[in-house]
Order: structure tokens, then C-alpha cells, then sequence
């Protein structure tokens, strides 16, 4: 269905007009599409770059034959996503697969902390605190797939199961240190908790920063922590095949700089940052939403290096070599320092690394024999330091000889993460800073995040809750508010 617009644009469609038109093709913006195109609408999203994706591409960027995730390759929130779940993704190519170990937590001495897929085996593998595991994750772990509504939607709204929220919420809103110190008397155990709650970007002494450690070890114990065969630019590509099977379109290489530059639509849908946004429409928005969006709080930002190896990486411990995902920087306290240095401005000489090893897994992703490796650690924003030794010395540290099979690498500051995709200024990957009300003011303090106070244009990207990741919940929870009104 195709309806007449007030808004004129150019892009050559002469007499046509789209009932909505979605600016970016990160999986939020695919997802909001596709959302859309099953109600009904007639959609077309509009990329600035040659190949859609945002955040999830896969290239050739070290060696030929050595196929690398731009930007995020494992997927905790991704496979049991609700948006993703309710697709027939498959049938448009996309397989999900899991590695053994969803992520190993390596310490000194050749120890690891191993989050496996069952609860119970995770715990036994925590020895003392294998009672306090299961006291912590047990109510949240087997309530997932209700609680995944209230992670993975606005924070300011009514709870669907209150009672089940309330049973976690406790040990949530306490800081991650806390939790580590007080809940568990083993060095592994407060590393798996203190790891996963720097996926947040946060000093791990914030409330808070626990619920989102949580948030993504409870997925591991039901849906996994898996990567997409081929690279995370097939979760994309299926989006786009089923998109396009509902009747959508997608074109590339066309960059939005103002509203002029849309076609004629009834509403437009964006997964841009919210700065970004705010620069495109100008005048079209309300003073105080303009304002909320340009002046969005920035986290720290990332600093990634991409290697082609000549082999798997050789962990001290032997687990670490099947998991998906590995987390590289000591014991709690250790994570924690490094973490609060990247807040402070500073860069730690012992940075916190997240590794991810798809290879183990996909031999699609290296010729036979070696492997790719993808791993990143996070910096001060627009941090120029060249990160690259500090993050190798780490692995080595970990995996003696791991330098010797490094074949050839990609480096990518800051400043080319924000060039090769204008939605992390600075480095920033996560939609802005998760810091003070930045976890519910995303990305203004307001019932509607979605809604910009202008009814015909929304936001759909990591700025708005629940944040990022490539699950696809900010793009359908936008896509459902437009389809059920106009809010300001």
C-alpha cells in the first residue's frame, strides 16, 4: 500500500510515495522495516554506504579468504531475540551457531571461568560459589523469556510480570563490585560477573552495572551466545531477503543529510545516532527534544583490532579454545580498574579485551588450518592512543605465542570506527553514555523514547532502549509505536 505524503523530497521517484521510509540499515533499522512491511506498509530504507549492515558487516580486512566482523560477531541478545524469533529468518540463509563454551573468563595460572550453556554446569564449575550461582541466576535464567521483554524494552513503563522482576531486582540495581565482593568468595566468580559488566562501558562500581551483567550471562543458559554463519553480515543479508519478500526496498549509497533529502513518505523512521538525527531535521523537531537529542552524554569508545592467525590462539587453559567468547584482563579487581581508567579519561596499561574467536566454529570464516580473531578494549572517548600493543601484550599474557602466529592484522581507532559508520562518534558503539540516567533517559527522559515530538519522524537506533547490540528490539519497538499512533 502506497499513500500520498505532505512531504516532498527528491530521489527521482516520480509519483511514488512510501508509506514509511527507514534511513539506515543497521539490524534496528532493517527490523523496524520489516516490522513495518508486515503491517502492511510499503517501505523503503535508505543506506549511506555501498552494503547495508551498520554494526553488522563482515569484510575481508587482514588477508584474503579471512572474513572479519566490522563491528559486533557474537550475538547474546541476538538468538533469542524477540524480533529475530518471530521471523523466518532461516529461510532467508541465516544459521545461527554455537560454540561449546558461550565464554571463557581467563585468569593467571591457566584458570578460567567458564560460562557454559547450562546453569548448573557453570555453576559446579565455580566450586564454592557454585550455590551462590545458582541463587543469583537461577530466578533470572529460568524466567528469561519473560523478563527479556523488560530488558529489552523501555525502562519507564509497568513491568509484564512484576513479581518476577521484583525476585531479581535487588541483586540488579547493586553495583557489579558489590556483587563480586559480597555475593562470591571465588577469584572466577567475581571475574565472570565483573567481565560481563563491562559490556556496559561503566565503572563497575555503578547501580546497575550487576542487571546488566545478567542480562547477558541468562541468555547463555537458554538461547547461547552464538555468531552467524558466514559473519554477522548474514543476519543483514536475511533481514534484507525478507524485507524485500514483504516488498520492501533497500538502496544503497544514498546518504540522508537533511529531510530534503528523502522521498515523498508518510513517516520516517531513523537509525542514526541522536545527535545525528537532531543535525538532519534541524527545525523539524521540537526545541527541547533537538536540544535532548545533540546534547547526548558520549560512553567510552572502542579500539579494535581484527588478526588473521596462522592458527587457533593457544590459551594456557584448554577450554578458552572452545568458547565463542573470551574475556581478557584479570581478576575483578583488575576489570574494574580498567574500566573506571577508560571513564577517567585515561588509558590503563593492562586493558580489559573482549576476544571473539568465530573460526573455532565457522570454517567459512578463515582458510583451513587458520583462523580469524576479533577483539577490541575500550578507550577514552575520541582517544587517539595507539591501543594495539597494550591489547596483544594482554593476549599474550594469556596465550604465550600468540604474537608468533599473527599473520597479518587490522587496527581501528576511534576515529576510523566513527568514519566507517557515523553512528559511534568518537568510538562510542553503544548509542550514547549508560552513565546516570543515560540507562532510562535513552534518549531523553520521556514515556515515548521512540517518539521525537515531531509525529512523523522516529527514532529506531542504539540511543533508545534498550540500547546496543544486534538484536533488533530498538527497531521493532519503534516500528509498534508508529504503527499504534502519533506521540509527542
Amino acid at each position: 500500500m502506497r499513500v500520498s505524503a505532505a512531504m516532498a523530497g527528491h530521489t527521482g521517484d516520480v509519483g511514488t510515495s512510501w508509506d514509511a521510509v527507514v534511513v539506515g540499515s543497521g539490524p534496528n533499522g532493517l527490523a523496524a522495516a520489516v516490522t513495518l512491511a508486515e503491517a502492511g506498509r510499503s517501505v523503503l530504507v535508505l543506506e549511506g554506504n555501498a552494503t547495508v549492515g551498520g554494526g553488522t558487516r563482515t569484510e575481508e580486512l587482514t588477508l584474503p579468504g579471512f572474513h572479519h566482523d566490522v563491528c559486533s560477531a557474537v550475538h547474546p541478545l541476538g538468538g533469542g531475540s524477540p524480533a529475530f524469533s518471530r521471523w523466518p529468518l532461516e529461510r532467508h540463509g541465516l544459521r545461527w551457531l554455537h560454540h561449546e563454551i558461550p565464554l571463557a573468563h581467563v585468569l593467571d595460572g591457566g584458570r578460567a571461568a567458564l560460562l557454559r550453556h547450562s546453569l548448573g554446569e557453570t555453576a559446579e564449575g565455580l566450586g564454592a560459589d557454585a550455590d551462590a550461582y545458582r541463587t543469583l541466576m537461577g530466578p533470572l535464567s529460568g524466567n528469561w523469556p519473560k523478563l527479556a521483554d523488560a530488558f529489552l524494552g523501555p525502562v519507564l513503563r509497568v513491568p509484564r510480570h512484576p513479581v518476577v522482576l521484583a525476585r531479581f531486582g535487588l541483586a540488579g540495581i547493586t553495583p557489579a563490585t558489590i556483587v563480586a565482593d559480597r555475593y562470591f568468595s571465588t577469584e572466577e566468580a567475581g571475574a565472570l560477573l565483573a567481565g560481563n559488566a563491562a559490556h556496559s562501558f561503566l565503572p563497575l562500581n555503578r547501580p546497575l552495572t550487576t542487571a546488566l551483567a545478567l542480562a547477558l550471562m541468562a541468555p547463555a543458559h537458554q538461547s547461547g551466545w552464538p555468531i552467524a554463519e558466514g559473519g554477522s553480515a548474514s543476519i543483514s543479508a536475511a533481514l534484507v531477503s525478507y524485507l524485500r519478500h514483504l516488498g520492501g526496498e533497500v538502496r544503497c549509497n544514498s546518504p540522508v543529510r537533511t529531510l530534503g533529502d528523502l522521498p515523498d513518505h508518510g513517516v520516517a523512521v531513523f537509525d542514526t545516532d541522536a545527535a545525528a538525527l537532531a543535525a538532519i531535521a534541524g527545525g523539524s523537531l521540537p526545541r527541547r527534544v533537538r536540544r535532548a537529542f545533540a546534547g547526548r552524554r558520549r560512553g567510552p569508545g572502542a579500539f579494535k583490532v581484527d588478526w588473521a592467525l596462522d592458527g587457533p590462539v593457544p590459551w594456557t587453559n584448554p577450554d578458552a579454545r572452545r568458547a565463542s567468547t573470551v574475556h581478557v584482563g584479570g581478576n575483578a579487581a583488575d576489570v574494574a580498574a580498567a574500566e573506571a581508567m577508560s571513564v577517567k579519561g585515561k588509558n590503563p596499561e593492562r586493558p580489559f579485551v573482549l576476544v571473539a574467536q568465530p573460526s573455532n566454529a565457522d570454517p567459512t570464516r578463515a582458510p583451513e588450518g587458520k583462523a580469524a580473531l576479533w577483539g577490541y578494549c575500550h578507550v577514552p572517548y575520541g582517544s587517539t592512543e595507539d591501543r594495539t600493543d597494550a591489547i596483544e601484550a594482554q593476549i599474550e599474557r594469556f596465550a604465550p605465542g600468540f604474537r608468533d602466529l599473527i599473520l597479518a592484522r587490522s587496527v581501528r581507532p576511534p576515529a576510523e570506527i566513527a568514519a566507517h559508520n557515523p553512528n559511534y562518534p568518537g568510538g562510542d558503539i553503544t548509542g550514547g553514555s549508560m552513565a546516570g540516567l543515560g540507562l532510562i533517559a535513552r534518549p531523553r527522559l520521556t514515556l515515548h523514547p521512540y517518539a521525537t515530538g515531531n509525529p512523523r519522524i522516529w527514532l529506531c537506533s542504539a540511543s533508545t532502549p534498550p540500547g546496543g547490540g544486534v538484536h533488533g528490539m530498538c527497531g521493532w519497538n519503534a516500528a509498534r509505536a508508529v504503527l499504534a499512533g502519533p506521540l509527542a
